[in-house]
Protein backbone atom coordinates (compact mmCIF):
# COMPACT_ATOMS: atom_id res chain seq x y z
CA UNK A 1 0.00 0.00 0.00
CA UNK A 2 1.08 3.59 -0.50
CA UNK A 3 -0.22 7.05 0.39
CA UNK A 4 0.61 10.01 -1.83
CA UNK A 5 -0.13 13.42 -0.31
CA UNK A 6 -1.56 16.37 -2.22
CA UNK A 7 0.48 19.15 -0.65
CA UNK A 8 -1.18 21.68 -2.93
CA UNK A 9 -4.60 21.27 -1.29
CA UNK A 10 -5.81 24.38 0.56
CA UNK A 11 -8.71 23.87 2.94
CA UNK A 12 -9.42 27.62 2.87
CA UNK A 13 -10.27 27.62 -0.84
CA UNK A 14 -13.95 27.34 -1.68
CA UNK A 15 -14.97 24.43 -3.93
CA UNK A 16 -11.49 23.56 -5.11
CA UNK A 17 -11.27 21.34 -8.19
CA UNK A 18 -8.65 18.64 -7.75
CA UNK A 19 -6.94 16.75 -10.54
CA UNK A 20 -4.28 14.07 -10.31
CA UNK A 21 -1.99 13.19 -13.19
CA UNK A 22 0.51 10.36 -13.47
CA UNK A 23 3.65 10.95 -15.49
CA UNK A 24 5.88 8.11 -16.62
CA UNK A 25 8.54 9.04 -19.13
CA UNK A 26 6.87 11.16 -21.77
CA UNK A 27 3.35 9.87 -21.16
CA UNK A 28 0.89 11.75 -18.95
CA UNK A 29 -2.24 10.00 -17.69
CA UNK A 30 -5.24 11.66 -16.07
CA UNK A 31 -5.57 9.76 -12.85
CA UNK A 32 -8.34 11.61 -11.02
CA UNK A 33 -10.46 13.99 -13.05
CA UNK A 34 -13.95 15.46 -12.93
CA UNK A 35 -14.54 14.10 -9.45
CA UNK A 36 -13.67 10.49 -10.16
CA UNK A 37 -10.80 8.07 -10.49
CA UNK A 38 -10.06 6.83 -13.99
CA UNK A 39 -9.47 3.24 -15.10
CA UNK A 40 -7.44 1.22 -14.17
CA UNK A 41 -7.12 2.96 -10.80
CA UNK A 42 -10.78 2.89 -9.75
CA UNK A 43 -10.61 -0.48 -8.04
CA UNK A 44 -7.40 -0.07 -6.09
CA UNK A 45 -7.14 3.59 -5.11
CA UNK A 46 -9.07 5.69 -2.59
CA UNK A 47 -9.28 9.42 -3.06
CA UNK A 48 -9.50 12.15 -0.44
CA UNK A 49 -8.74 15.86 -1.01
CA UNK A 50 -5.41 15.58 0.78
CA UNK A 51 -4.22 12.07 -0.20
CA UNK A 52 -4.58 9.25 -2.67
CA UNK A 53 -4.24 5.82 -1.11
CA UNK A 54 -3.19 2.78 -3.14
CA UNK A 55 -4.42 -0.54 -1.76
CA UNK A 56 -1.73 -2.27 -3.81
CA UNK A 57 1.23 -0.97 -5.76
CA UNK A 58 3.33 -2.60 -8.47
CA UNK A 59 6.47 -1.53 -10.27
CA UNK A 60 4.19 -0.18 -12.98
CA UNK A 61 3.10 2.53 -10.52
CA UNK A 62 6.61 3.97 -10.34
CA UNK A 63 6.55 7.51 -11.67
CA UNK A 64 5.59 11.08 -10.87
CA UNK A 65 2.18 11.92 -9.39
CA UNK A 66 1.07 15.49 -9.91
CA UNK A 67 -1.73 17.00 -7.87
CA UNK A 68 -3.28 20.18 -9.26
CA UNK A 69 -5.78 22.21 -7.27
CA UNK A 70 -7.79 25.00 -8.88
CA UNK A 71 -9.71 27.44 -6.68
CA UNK A 72 -12.88 29.24 -7.71
CA UNK A 73 -10.88 32.40 -8.32
CA UNK A 74 -7.87 32.09 -10.57
CA UNK A 75 -5.90 30.34 -7.84
CA UNK A 76 -3.83 27.34 -8.84
CA UNK A 77 -1.55 25.19 -6.73
CA UNK A 78 0.44 22.17 -7.75
CA UNK A 79 2.49 19.53 -5.96
CA UNK A 80 4.46 16.55 -7.20
CA UNK A 81 5.55 13.29 -5.62
CA UNK A 82 7.88 10.74 -7.15
CA UNK A 83 6.89 7.20 -6.26
CA UNK A 84 9.44 4.43 -6.62
CA UNK A 85 8.24 0.86 -6.18
CA UNK A 86 10.99 -1.70 -5.76
CA UNK A 87 10.71 -5.48 -5.75
CA UNK A 88 7.57 -7.56 -6.02
CA UNK A 89 4.45 -6.82 -4.03
CA UNK A 90 4.14 -8.89 -0.88
CA UNK A 91 1.29 -11.39 -0.92
CA UNK A 92 -1.68 -10.32 1.21
CA UNK A 93 -1.50 -11.71 4.73
CA UNK A 94 -4.26 -14.21 5.57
Amino acid sequence: AADIPCLAYRSTWRNPRIEWKFQKGSSLVLFYYGGELTEPYKNRVQFSPTTIHFNTVTREDTGKYICEVVGDGSQIAKSEVNLIVQGAAAPPSP
